[in-house]
């Protein structure tokens, strides 16, 4: 059987990781802060070094491209080391991708760039899209691994950093169109809309997008704003497809605008819910 290590324990991880024990793998798991997150049925190790003499394939869910390029330095630097493949769900930039697998691949580890989108939520419904890119060669070897992952799956390309791509424009997507909504829909309820009323037509409407389906009527309209994905990981994305996108000469109007506004957003209330952009918008205090 495939010895799976996961490394990066936070909200996407943890429901990975659970995914992975859920599918029947035998899994080791590791995170920085300690073993508090490592779910049931996963071993728990004390470093990655150990996680690399461990198991065949690493998966990596970490916040950016500077904590991937530091966790792949480890796993090649690893005295005994038995993985043979790394499936990195982290959203790190095309760049960052080309460099990671090109690190790894010097060391006889193959990469498979595998972002992931439809959130914590997604993840343990089976339902987040898993959007993968490698070789052939690579992508047939972790197969088991991405099927524990989610049910949802694509290969999107041959090469890493193509996932990348895509994830980066559906972040930026997804991020003008929450913020938009916001906008809209607190112009509506400025002239005595009902939050709520606007929402459900909207949705029924030309208007309708991810934040009028799931972000506003389950995180918003609750008053919740608990879709564990947070601002500053929006503004960092945003950040790095505008990145993307002027390394190709493309155009970058309406990026601009968009990272203005979650720019805005994450500085006046670093780590808050990204769907609290709708309070922020509407000008409401930061933290309230």
């Amino acid at each position: 059987m495939t010895r799976v290590g996961i490394v990066g324990l936070g909200n996407m991880g943890r429901a990975l990781a659970e995914n992975l024990v859920g599918a029947g793998l035998d899994v080791v798991a590791h995170d920085r802060v300690g073993p508090r997150h490592c779910p049931e049925g996963a071993t728990f190790v004390d470093d990655v070094e150990a996680l690399a003499e461990a198991c065949d394939v690493a998966v990596l869910s970490l916040p950016d491209g500077a904590a991937s390029d530091s966790v792949s330095r480890q796993l090649v630097g690893a005295r005994d080391r038995r993985v043979g493949h790394v499936v990195d769900t982290s959203t790190i930039g095309v760049a960052a991708a080309r460099a990671v697998d090109a690190r790894l691949g010097e060391a006889g580890i193959g990469y498979v760039d595998a972002p992931v989108s439809g959130g914590v939520a997604g993840a343990r419904a089976r339902t987040l899209s898993v959007m993968y890119a490698g070789s052939r060669e690579a992508c047939e070897a972790v197969a088991p691994v991405l099927a524990g992952l989610s049910d949802r799956r694509r290969c999107v390309g041959p090469r890493p950093g193509l996932a990348q791509a895509l994830k980066l424009a559906n972040n930026f997507l997804s991020a003008t169109a929450l913020a938009a909504t916001s906008e809209a829909v607190a112009f509506g309820v400025s002239v005595g809309l009902d939050l709520a009323t606007m929402v459900e037509v909207l949705d029924a409407s030309s208007g309708q997008s991810a934040a009028t389906r799931d972000k506003f009527p389950n995180h918003v309209v609750t008053g919740t704003f608990a879709a564990g994905f947070t601002n500053s990981l929006m503004a960092k994305d945003v950040r790095l497809y505008l990145e993307a996108v002027d390394a190709q000469g493309g155009p970058t109007r309406l990026g601009q605008v968009t990272r203005s506004v979650w720019d805005d957003f994450a500085d006046a209330e670093p780590g808050a819910d990204f769907t609290r952009i709708y309070p922020f918008v509407e000008g409401g205090e930061p933290g309230q």
